[in-house]
């Protein structure tokens, strides 16, 4: 009996630090994602006020201003 509660405590230490192991790297994980979406949020918003600032450079006969000379 002694030896089976011993053999349990060490898979159960082992299974205790594997899943420590993986929350560590899914946190990890979690953390990236989130800058990566941070980042495309900004970018989306960048966009949008582009667009905005677009549309509201575009005359009412609905035609776009000439575009300019590519610089050199």
């Amino acid at each position: 009996m002694k030896e089976y509660v011993e053999q349990r405590l060490v898979e159960l230490r082992g299974e205790l630090d594997l899943g420590q192991k993986q929350l560590a790297l899914l946190e990890a994980r979690g953390a990236e994602l989130k800058n990566t979406l941070l980042r495309i949020s900004g970018a989306i918003q960048v966009l949008e006020d582009v667009v905005a600032q677009a549309q509201r450079a575009t005359p009412s006969n609905g035609h776009a201003p000439p575009e300019p000379p590519p610089a050199r």
